[in-house]
């Protein structure tokens, strides 16, 4: 038995998963300074692992979320959690562009640009959200898949899941059939992310080397301000909500999620990370199956903190570049059309810059501010990507939390860890 014990003991511990993304993106960095230009043969290697993880975005979306509603059998607790999970995501919406709007009035990042618009957008505003609402529910469900148009796709995962549930006993073998393709889409995942490393690699090699500095500098304030605005979003409202509301260790949830921001980080899209985010929830931060599986691809549509920052942010760069002054009207309307366009808007790379069109045209500023901010887009959408990872997870946890759906003990894990060694 000492023996078996010694030779188990004396065994290499195995790199864990975030450490490894974490020195693939590190590496790529610098070999993207050294490649340059030339960082663009490497580029297929991290498009190789963004397809994969696309190919997962739509069935592990459809087969999750009726496992979530199948697996709860009590219709009330659906209800529920569905309604938490909207006011949670519209209201930290919110926030986080009030976060952006302020930082740009304080810091100023386009004053003194003095641009003329040649063009000025007319406003809009009920257009785009009508066409959002109408939009919601599929006239062909196969075509929604088929398109992979994430919100219609929620809509008929949800009201088949539902339908399940309310025929009883004849709905059973049906939903064993999707908690059957859910469990091969977890471990499909599984999988896919043992590429990642690799895949974030390659991705960071052809950002640095293709985003130099001389391409930063001139905007290097507004970059700042959106690091900025999601550092204060992730410590102040992350951390206060998991402390204040909670109950739990704020460090033992970052630590928990550093996989998923990593993931999201280098491939900037909130779908393309949710199989990271899911196992995320389940693994490390203890949250059950059943509400990982139904608020975190709903966030993964409706929630877009991050985004909604970066609009705020922008505004406000293009209105002081072109001398647009905005009342405390517009500043009301852009945080209204910002948090109701981000249920519309698809969490893929650059859906950005299309949210960022709708929320100029409420307030009439230039259109041609979006070309300023296009060059630099990549970077941004890195920082806002993370944070609207980081507030799905969070709003996980809390509602997991709030309907008796967390294991603590496998939240706390890593702090309990040490006691059991010693015994």
């Amino acid at each position: 038995m000492t023996n078996t014990t010694s030779m188990k003991n004396s065994e290499p511990k195995k790199m864990s998963l975030w450490l490894k993304i974490l020195i693939g993106m590190i590496a790529g960095i610098f070999a993207g300074m050294l490649l340059g230009c030339n960082a663009e043969y490497i580029k297929p290697i991290g498009q190789l692992f963004i397809s994969a993880i696309k190919m997962l975005i739509v069935p592990l979306i459809f087969c999750s979320l009726i496992v979530g509603v199948t697996s709860m059998k009590d219709t009330t607790k659906m209800g529920r959690i569905g309604i938490k999970s909207i006011v949670f995501y519209l209201a930290t919406t919110a926030v986080a562009i009030s976060i952006g709007l302020g930082l740009g009035i304080f810091f100023e990042p386009g004053a003194g640009l003095n641009m003329v618009a040649t063009t000025v957008a007319d406003a809009k505003p009920s257009t785009s959200l009508m066409n959002t609402i109408v939009g919601l529910v599929p006239k062909n469900p196969v075509g929604s898949l088929a398109s992979g148009n994430i919100l219609q796709i929620i809509v008929f995962a949800l009201s088949l899941g539902i339908a399940l549930n309310l025929i009883g006993e004849k709905g059973e073998p049906a939903a064993k059939v999707f908690e059957s393709l859910a469990d091969a889409m977890y471990k499909l995942t599984e999988l896919v992310m043992r590429l990642a490393p690799y895949g974030v690699f390659a991705l960071m090699a052809w950002v640095s080397g293709k985003y130099g500095l001389d391409v930063l500098l001139p905007l290097i304030k507004v970059i700042g301000l959106v690091y900025l605005g999601c550092i204060i979003h992730i410590l102040v409202l992350g951390g206060g909500f998991v402390g204040l509301l909670g109950k739990l260790n704020p460090q033992r949830f970052y630590k928990g999620i550093i996989e998923a921001q990593v993931i999201a980080f280098t491939t900037t899209s909130s779908s393309g990370t949710l199989p990271a985010s899911i196992k995320c929830a389940t693994q490390n931060l203890g949250v059950s199956r059943t509400v990982s599986s139904f608020v975190l691809p709903v966030g993964a549509t409706i929630n877009m903190d991050g985004t909604a920052l970066y609009q705020g942010v922008l505004a406000l760069f293009i209105a002081q570049a072109f001398g647009v002054d905005l009342s405390t009207t517009d500043y009301l309307t852009i945080i209204a059309t910002a948090t109701l366009a981000s249920v519309g808007t698809a969490g893929v790379p650059g859906a950005g810059l299309i949210m960022l069109s709708l929320v100029l045209t409420t307030v009439g500023l230039p259109l041609e501010g979006i070309a300023i901010v296009a060059g630099i887009d990549r970077i941004l959408d890195m920082a806002r990507t993370t944070i609207n990872v980081t507030g799905d997870l969070m709003v996980t946890l809390l509602i997991g939390k709030s309907e008796g759906e967390l294991d603590i003990a496998v939240y706390n894990k890593e702090s309990t860890a040490p006691q059991t060694a010693k015994q």
